[in-house]
């Protein structure tokens, strides 16, 4: 198999987010974000790292599009990050903030890479959260002014414009659980957060379409396969309930399904926050989703664990080969979330907007033979195409990420990159990934004739 097998209209890419590589957390007039208060907090995140500097892009940004050239990449994502555009979130313009973005938008078009913009990667501003943050319903309206804001000063240059990243992760993992920015806890904060993320992912949109009508429109979402851990209906049901939270809770409200409460009683509670109206303001006519795909989870009965009332079986424990954030490498997950997302009836282009792992690199002779990366990319995008030719519309594939970078709560431990930074020196190396990538996308190699067969073909890869 090789890059013609997928069809001239393949997007190939590659994603990145501001907060992960920026740094100059404090420069020419960028606001605080949620993150830069979170990380500052002892025990937030792990090392007692922080993004003040990361990768240095916002500085050097130009010699790492020089890398995406490089690799023959043709699509670079990359996220506008709020406070540096709009340091109060709303009202004052910073722009200084959107000149960098004009500059980075114009390196990457005059290298004949595409962009591809992120209106929200997780970086909201600290002013906001002040008041509340995604509790409060309001953001709705200071989204919109926010995505318009960007639509008119770039949309004469962007045609491809996701508005959200993950909604299920930063309001689970930010509003309920708090191990993330801003680190609430509670059911209530958490119900608030998705509806007015979900009511602002479809008004961001309009305001984009509005601006830019031939725009090319997507969002995102973070989904999992979900496997009960035997075939009894306590865990079948376990399964189904997860599956629901994880998967369906934060798209079907977009097709117009509306939110699946008969299937995850606890969501109800959102109803007293959910106004006149809101039910046909939710839903958007999307052009793409985006599928963010990593692993896939087990899961078991557990009426200790409220509202769920399930637990994931940890991958530490099945005896099954794992990344370094412990999560499975089963990439049939990618397969069958595929035709999970084709089988709605009216599900657009599906774009894997995210797929990539974390694993130990270590640089020998200066380079870095990551041989479980590439054979993890492989292995997924063998998946993608096996859904891809029968008959699921997905039409493009994004490796996250282009360099290692600051990895939310687990710091600079997790290593994603096609591209090893040396977090002292900010030296790059382009791993044997990255070469690999390179060589696909130019067509020098296949899926499986570059040396890796003998992984590939390991059992604990199938």
């Amino acid at each position: 198999m090789n890059k013609a097998d997928f069809g001239e209209d393949f997007t190939w890419g590659v994603s990145s987010a501001a907060f992960q590589i920026e740094g100059s957390h404090d420069v020419d007039g960028k606001g605080l974000s949620i993150w830069d208060v979170f990380a500052a907090r002892n025990g937030n995140i792990r090392g007692g790292h922080n993004a003040t500097v990361a990768c240095d892009f916002y500085k050097n940004y130009r010699d790492d599009i020089d890398l995406v050239e490089k690799m023959s990449i043709p699509n670079f994502r990359f996220s506008i990050s709020w406070p540096r555009v709009m340091p109060e979130g709303r009202g004052a313009v910073n722009q200084k903030g959107f000149d960098y973005y004009d500059r980075l938008t114009d390196c990457l078009l005059e290298r004949g890479i595409t962009p591809w913009v992120t209106l929200y990667h997780w970086d909201l501003p600290h002013a906001l959260e002040r008041k509340g943050g995604w509790t409060n319903r309001d953001i709705v309206n200071w989204f919109a002014e926010y995505s318009r804001l960007c639509a008119n000063r770039l949309g004469d240059r962007i045609e491809n414009w996701i508005i959200m990243n993950e909604p299920s992760v930063f309001t689970g993992a930010g509003y309920f659980l708090g191990i993330h920015a801003p680190g609430k806890r509670g059911l209530n904060n958490y119900v608030k957060a998705i509806h007015h993320a979900t009511l602002a992912t479809a008004e961001g949109a309009r305001a984009i379409r509005a601006i830019c009508p031939q725009a090319n429109i997507g969002t995102t979402f973070s989904m999992t396969h979900i496997e009960p851990a035997t075939g009894y209906e306590k865990d079948v049901m376990a399964a189904k309930r997860v599956d629901t939270l994880l998967n369906r809770t934060f798209i079907e409200p977009f097709l117009g399904l509306g939110y699946p409460f008969s299937d995850l009683p606890f969501l109800s509670r959102m109803q007293k926050y959910i106004l006149s109206g809101d039910e046909k303001k939710l839903s958007f006519d999307f052009d793409f989703i985006g599928l963010q795909c990593y692993t896939r989870e087990i899961v078991r009965s557990s009426w200790l664990v409220p509202y769920i009332g399930a637990s994931v079986v940890k991958a530490t424990k099945r005896n099954v080969p794992i990344t370094d954030m412990k999560w499975e490498v089963y990439p049939q997950s990618l397969y069958h979330l595929l035709h999970k997302l084709h089988a709605y009836d009216n599900m657009p282009k599906i774009m894997v907007t995210e797929n990539g792992a974390a694993f130990p690199d270590i640089i020998t002779n200066g380079q870095v033979y990551d041989l479980q990366r590439t054979a993890y990319i492989q292995r997924h995008l063998s998946e993608l195409l096996k859904a891809r030719q029968e008959g699921c519309r997905v039409d493009g594939y994004f490796v996250w990420t282009l360099t290692d970078n600051f990895e939310w709560a687990q710091g600079y431990h997790p290593k994603f990159g096609l591209v090893h930074v040396d977090f002292k020196t900010q030296q790059r190396i382009i791993k044997n990934s990255g070469l690999w990538y390179k060589n696909f996308l130019e067509g020098n190699t296949t899926l499986k004739n570059y040396g890796y067969e003998d992984t590939l073909c390991d059992s604990r890869y199938r």
